[in-house]
C-alpha cells in the first residue's frame, strides 16, 4: 500500500465521507490551470473547480506573486486594535462592487462562519434596538454551512439530523417552482405579517448542495420586497454563487432588490486561501455603536483578515477586472447552453438547468433529486477513468469549471458525460 494512503487511513478523517464504505482517495500531487495531477502521473480536468472555489485555474501566476510578496512583507497580525493595507484595500474594493449602502466588512475564514456572523449580527441588531424579533425564515433545501447557526437555517433531516435538538427554530418556505411561486410568496407574506421575524436567508438563484436547484431573479425580487415591507433583514448567501458563477460578479447583480447582508467565501480568494467576508449596511453597523461595550459585536477569529488571504483576494479582484476573465465566463455559458440542448435528447436525463457557468441535470433513477443516490459513485468512477474529476451531488451531475478552461478541455468533460449517459441508456453498467 502507498505510504501516503496508509498514513491517510490511519489518521485522516475526510469531509462528507462514510469511511466504512469509501474507496481509496486519489493522491493529488500537483495542480496547474484546469488540471489536477495524481501521484501516478494521471491528470484530471477539475470540472467542479475543487468544490466550486477555483475560479481562475490552479497556480495562476498573478495569484502566486501576490501570495509570495505578501508573505515576505507581512504574514499575519492580530486584527483587534490593528489594521493593515490589504484588509483595507479589500474592504474598499468589495464595497465598491456592492450596492451603495453596503459599506462595512467583517472578516472571517470560511463560508460557514461568514453566515454564522451574519445571523449573529441580525440577532444582536434587534437586541441592541430593544426589539423582540427572533424568528428566521429560510428555504427548503438550503445549505448554508456546518456551524450550528448555519445548520439551523439549512435543510432539516439532510446532513444534520443528529444535531437538530440543538438548533434554534426556523420557519421554511418551499423551494420556488413555476407552479408554486404564488403560494410560496403568499406563505412568506403571511409569516412576515406577524411582525416577529428578525431575518431571512437565501442562496440567491442557485441552491448548491441541494443539487444546483435554480430559480428566477423575478421571484427573488418579489420575496425580498415582501421581507423589506415588513422590516425583515435579508441575508444573501453568495458563498457559492459569487465571483462570476452566475454570469455576473454576484448573483444579486441579476436582481433589483438588494440584501442587507451578503456573505462570501469560496471564489473570494480564487480558491487559494481560507477567507470569508460578511458585508453589511451602515444601518446595521450603526446599531452596534454605543458607549456600552456589550453592544459591540464581540466576535472574532485568530486568522481574521489574514494579510496573505487578503492580498490573494485583492489579486483575485484584479483578474476579474481583465477582459479575458469575462470572455472565459461567456464562453462557458455558451458551451453549457449548447450541451444542454444535447442533453434534452437523452432519455435518462431530466430537469436540465443552467445559470451562468453552472450546468446541472438529473439522471433518472426513480429517486428524484437526492444526494444519497448510489449513482454518485458509479458516475464518479467513470469520469475519473476518462480524466475528468466531477463529484456528483447524488444523481445530479453538474459542470462548473474554472473560467480559464478552453473549448477542447470543455469538450473532454462533455464527451465523458455523454459516454456515461450512453452506457446508462444502453443498460451497460
Amino acid at each position: 500500500m502507498n505510504k501516503i494512503i496508509e498514513k491517510d487511513k490511519q489518521h485522516v478523517w475526510h469531509p462528507f465521507t462514510q469511511h466504512f464504505t469509501a474507496e481509496t482517495p486519489l493522491i493529488i500531487d500537483k495542480a496547474e490551470g484546469v488540471y489536477l495531477f495524481d501521484s501516478e502521473g494521471n491528470k484530471y480536468i477539475d470540472a467542479n473547480s475543487s468544490w466550486w472555489v477555483n475560479v481562475h485555474g490552479h497556480a495562476h501566476p498573478h495569484i502566486a506573486k501576490a501570495l509570495t510578496d505578501q508573505f515576505m512583507k507581512l504574514d499575519h497580525t492580530v486584527f483587534a486594535g490593528v489594521t493593515h493595507e490589504k484588509a483595507v484595500e479589500l474592504a474598499d474594493r468589495i464595497t465598491g462592487l456592492l450596492p451603495e449602502r453596503m459599506e462595512k466588512v467583517f472578516f472571517s475564514d470560511n463560508g460557514s462562519t461568514a453566515v454564522e456572523i451574519g445571523l449573529k449580527m441580525i440577532v444582536q441588531y434587534w437586541a441592541n434596538k430593544g426589539e423582540s424579533k427572533q424568528r428566521f425564515l429560510a428555504m427548503n433545501g438550503a445549505y448554508h454551512g456546518d456551524t450550528f447557526g448555519a445548520m439551523s437555517v439549512g435543510q432539516r433531516g439532510y446532513f444534520n439530523r443528529p444535531f437538530e435538538p440543538f438548533f434554534f427554530d426556523v420557519d421554511y418556505i418551499e423551494f420556488p417552482t413555476e407552479e408554486n411561486q404564488r403560494e410560496v410568496l403568499e406563505h412568506a407574506e403571511k409569516l412576515f405579517s406577524s411582525g416577529e421575524f428578525a431575518g431571512m436567508i437565501v442562496e440567491p438563484l442557485v441552491q448548491g448542495a441541494a443539487g444546483m436547484r435554480m430559480y428566477s431573479p423575478a421571484f427573488l425580487d418579489q420575496l425580498v420586497a415582501i421581507a423589506k415591507k415588513h422590516g425583515v433583514l435579508v441575508i444573501f448567501d453568495e458563498v457559492m454563487t459569487g465571483f462570476g458563477r452566475t454570469g455576473r460578479l454576484f448573483s444579486m447583480d441579476h436582481c433589483t432588490e438588494k440584501a442587507d447582508i451578503v456573505t462570501m467565501s469560496k471564489g473570494l480568494t480564487a480558491g487559494v486561501m481560507a477567507l470569508g467576508l460578511t458585508v453589511v449596511t451602515d444601518e446595521i453597523y450603526d446599531a452596534f455603536l454605543s458607549k456600552e461595550t456589550t453592544k459591540a459585536l464581540l466576535h472574532g477569529h485568530s486568522f481574521t483578515a489574514n494579510p496573505i488571504a487578503c492580498a490573494v483576494a485583492c489579486a483575485n479582484l484584479d483578474l476579474f477586472e481583465r477582459k479575458e476573465t469575462w470572455e472565459g465566463i461567456d464562453d462557458i455559458i455558451g458551451w453549457n447552453a449548447d450541451f444542454a440542448e444535447t442533453l434534452r435528447t437523452i432519455d435518462c436525463v431530466e430537469n436540465i438547468r443552467q445559470q451562468g457557468t453552472i450546468l446541472a441535470f438529473e439522471i433518472k433513477t426513480g429517486e428524484g433529486n437526492t444526494y444519497f443516490s448510489k449513482m454518485k459513485e458509479k458516475a464518479y468512477d467513470h469520469f475519473l477513468s476518462e480524466g475528468v474529476l466531477i463529484r456528483p451531488l447524488g444523481n445530479v451531475i453538474f459542470v462548473n469549471p474554472p473560467f480559464c478552461i478552453i473549448e477542447d478541455e470543455y469538450m473532454v468533460i462533455r464527451e465523458s458525460i455523454e459516454t456515461f449517459l450512453n452506457l446508462l441508456t444502453n443498460g451497460d453498467d
